[in-house]
């Protein structure tokens, strides 16, 4: 299957250690990495070189979670972009060997399946904390999260916490600026298949939350995206229930909310997020889109 990254279902395996699996891939195109244990998360931090950076630039954050739930390859959630963003730190690593900067970092993440429970139990949160620490709050943190199946790019609806547009004019004219960017970024690449939805929260919630903007970027195939609208459209109540995870938290909402999700949704956490539910466009799509965050954009 030469259009889905290498080894990918060896790294589905339950039995791959897959904060090692990744370590291992990056070494073996040279590139190193760091685990950052916080708060029992392994988080796993690509090491550039410095030529990988200039100063005069923005730099942008890659952030995907590897961790998945039990029983659940978690092909989709969140496996095929972990593989592709440890491949595109390769190119990373080759530009920079050329003395061309990227200036970007790849982070991937650990506890984000435990965000049903809160947003404060999400590795990301404590993750967020120490970015504050190493200055990295003025990156651009762009969250990448079930890109294995469709060719729409979905970026997650404008979610700012109400607690930072009321006291924080940094943070909602800095939030404002990078979700104009994400937004712009997809309709450049894919003029006729993006869409901004109402999206489950992923690693965004924990950076959100510690008051760094963060945006999510995540794929649905067309004949769901217009399924979604319909029911979005004839149920005012379905939004609140996806963006409150409420799905997840209630078997009231789950009964009654489930069927009108987007199928790809259905999937997650079950054994069909496997290999035969990925569509083999998106590992193509998500690597325009790295790429594309190539283009420097000035401080």
């Amino acid at each position: 299957m030469p259009d889905f990254p290498e080894n990918i279902q060896q790294f589905l395996s339950p039995e791959t250690d897959r904060l090692l699996f990744l370590q291992q891939r990056l070494l073996s195109y040279g590139v190193d990495s760091s685990v950052i244990c916080l708060e029992g998360h392994k988080h796993l931090f690509v090491n550039f070189p410095p030529e990988a950076f200039n100063p005069q630039y923005k730099i942008n954050v890659i952030a995907v979670h590897y961790d998945r739930v039990e029983n659940s390859p978690g092909a989709n959630d969140n496996s095929l972009a972990c593989l592709v963003a440890a491949d595109f730190a390769k190119e990373i690593l080759e530009r920079a060997k050329k003395g061309i900067f990227s200036n970007i970092r790849i982070f991937f993440t650990d506890g984000e399946e435990k965000g049903k429970n809160g947003v404060f139990e999400q590795g990301s949160y404590t993750l967020a904390q120490k970015f504050k620490n190493w200055s990295f709050d003025k990156n651009n943190v762009f969250v990448f999260d079930s890109c294995g199946r469709g060719n729409v790019a979905v970026l997650a609806k404008n979610t700012m916490p109400v607690s930072f547009t009321s006291r924080n004019s940094i943070f909602v004219r800095d939030f404002s600026a990078l979700y104009t960017r994400a937004s712009n970024i997809l309709s450049e690449i894919s003029p006729s298949k993006y869409m901004i939805l109402p999206v489950p929260y992923s690693d965004n919630a924990g950076f959100l939350a510690s008051g760094i903007p963060a945006v999510q970027i995540t794929f649905l195939p067309e004949n769901e995206v217009s399924f979604y609208l319909k029911n979005l459209m004839n149920d005012k109540n379905l939004e609140k229930a996806v963006m409150n995870r409420q799905i997840e938290k209630n078997e009231d909402f789950r009964f009654k909310y489930l069927e009108k999700m987007p199928t790809t949704w259905r999937l997650f956490h079950t054994p069909y997020d496997n290999l035969l539910s990925l569509t083999k466009e998106s590992a193509t799509l998500l690597k325009k889109i790295f790429r594309r965050l190539l283009v420097p954009v000035y401080n």
